[in-house]
This record gives C-alpha cells, structure tokens and sequence, in this order.
C-alpha cells in the first residue's frame, strides 16, 4: 500500500545544560534513528516501556518539538524542514488525542467551543453547517447533542476522551496519533474507546498511530506493531506475526508480561535482570545488551541493523534464524 506517513531516520535529542553559564553538557538521546510508514486506513502500534520514546516520536512527527534530524513526509512532502506557516495548511490533517482526558480540554470552555475551535481555525464551516457538523461529531462519538452545553468537568474520564476524539475528528485529519489515548480510563471503558476508534477508522478511512504500553489493548486494535527500546525500534511485524512469534528478546519479554485470561493456562514468565541505561549514556552496540539473557560478544561492540527474519517481520537482533 501506498503510505501516507512516511518516517526516516527521526532523532530528537535534548540538550542538558550545566554549570554557571548553562553550557551543554549532554544531549538526552530520546529518539535515535527510527523509521517506519503508515498507509490510508491503517493502525501502526507503537509499544515498549515507560520512557522508551515513543510519545517523543508522536510529537516530532506532529512538530509539536521539533525533530533533532530525519525526515518526515505526509503525502510525500517532507514535514520536519516546512516553515511554520506553510506547515498550518498540514497541521488539518494530522490531529492527536492525548493522554490525560482531564488535562486536555480547557475547562474554561464549553463542549461547543472546544470542537468548534478548530473548525473555524481552518475555515471549514460557519453558521448552520457549523452546528450541522457539531451535532455530527457528537454522533460519531455516541454523546448526546446536549453535551454541546456542558463543560468538561461534567463529564466521566471515558466521555471526556470522546470529546477529545471529536476534537481530533472535527478539521477531518487523515492521521490521528493516539498518544497513550486508553491509559488513564478504567478497564472497561477501555475496550469501548478502542472499539470506537476501529469503528471510525472503518467508516472514514483514517489512518493511526497508536503509542501504548498495554499490549493486550493494542493486539485488539493494530495491523502492524513496532517495538521501541531506549530510542530506537527493536522490532517490526505485523500483529499475527509478532504474538505469535516474536522474534527480538525484548519483545518475548514484553508479550511474556501480558496476563492470560485462562486462569489454567502457563506462560513462562521472562524476567529481564538490571534497569534500562541511561538514555543520556546508551550502551555501545546492541541497546538491549546489558539485560539480554542470550547476549553474546558481537552484542557488545556492534549495532544491529534491521533485517527480514520472516515475510513482513524485521528485527535488529544479532541472534541467528529459528531460535
């Protein structure tokens, strides 16, 4: 498939500044050289442990921090080096819908207001077909019309995030990033969250970009799956391929993490020895190297690249086929 987003070689590092005149003294690698794409229609997943990268990458691909290196296009134009005001007339068909549903609507703002906002912002609508596409919104996310009168502290954590979904919805994006979007609701409003997204994925051909840590949700909702660790992706296949045969040791260990619902059933559980290094400092050669049990000399002085294990699956692993 022809893809919309295309990601190359992104890298954001963050200076550190020390000492009496603030000088930089360090540079924080959070994203160091990652690449992938997203097709129309398509969910990629992008997975791994609390401070792996993975929002940075969300937000150096929506500029909302600028890109330390790499590339980025949409349709084909290249985003990262775009002037701010050129890149406006893009900024339509990207939207996100961000972690907290507390902190993310304005609780100064009614309903209306919120999802107008970025309507007008682009100059989709006005007067009678703006309130037509309101009451619409409202419709695709299962809120009642009069939800458009009320402010968001009336609403529960799961409604809140429909109307950051209407929110995202509302100037028509082709690419919606789900920034850890079901993190913070509860269990089952969860599964209603994740279901309405793939409902609207179906319905207006949207392409996501879903950042989580929760692989049980994600094996619901993705197509593709790509596994980030200390700023870089370790793995990349799609979703039958990676549960059922991962292939990188970090992703067995992640997916060994996941907890089965068939209280008989047995998973061997892989417990990965030390802490994640220093993202300030990371190790030589293989990043994974210091907490894989199957480590080996050539993980210690040389980087992985990304290589086919099987049709459609990589991994940047230097361990041999079939083990």
């Amino acid at each position: 498939m022809t893809p919309l987003l295309e990601v190359t070689d992104l890298r954001k590092h963050f200076p550190l500044h020390g000492g009496v005149l603030g000088r930089v003294t360090g540079q924080v690698h959070a994203v160091d050289g990652v690449s992938f794409a997203i097709a129309r229609g398509e969910t990629l997943s992008l997975v791994g442990e609390s401070g792996c990268g993975k929002s940075t990458v969300g937000r150096a691909i929506l500029r909302l921090t600028k890109p330390t290196a790499g590339e980025v296009r949409l349709d084909g134009e290249r985003l990262d080096t775009l002037p701010d005001a050129q890149l406006r007339r893009l900024r339509r068909r990207m939207q996100v819908v961000f972690q907290d549903p507390f902190s993310s609507l304005s609780p100064r703002m009614k309903v209306r207001e919120i999802l107008a906002e970025p309507i007008r912002n682009f100059g989709l609508a006005r007067g009678a077909a703006l309130e037509a596409r309101l009451a619409a919104l409202l419709d695709q996310v299962r809120l009642p019309r009069d939800a458009l009168d009320r402010f968001p502290h009336e609403f529960s954590g799961g409604q809140r995030q429909r109307i950051g979904i209407a929110r995202a919805l509302a100037p028509e994006p082709d690419l919606i990033v789900c920034d850890e979007a079901v993190s913070a609701l509860d269990v089952s409003v969860k599964a209603q969250i994740v279901n309405l997204l793939a409902e609207l994925q179906d319905a207006l051909g949207l392409a996501l970009l879903f950042i989580s840590h929760d692989l049980a949700i994600v094996e619901h909702l993705t197509h593709r799956v790509a596994v980030m660790y200390l700023g870089k992706l370790v793995e990349v296949a799609d979703r039958r391929s990676l549960f059922a045969a991962p292939f990188h040791p970090y992703t067995r260990a992640l997916l060994s993490a996941v907890p089965v619902p068939d209280p008989t059933a047995k998973r061997e559980r892989i417990i990965l020895s030390g802490d994640v290094p220093s993202p300030i400092h990371p190790p030589p050669g293989c990043r994974f190297h210091t907490r894989c049990p199957f480590v080996f000399d050539r993980c210690r002085t040389e980087e992985p690249a990304m290589r086919q294990v099987a049709p459609g699956h990589q991994a940047a692993c230097h361990l041999p086929m079939g083990m």
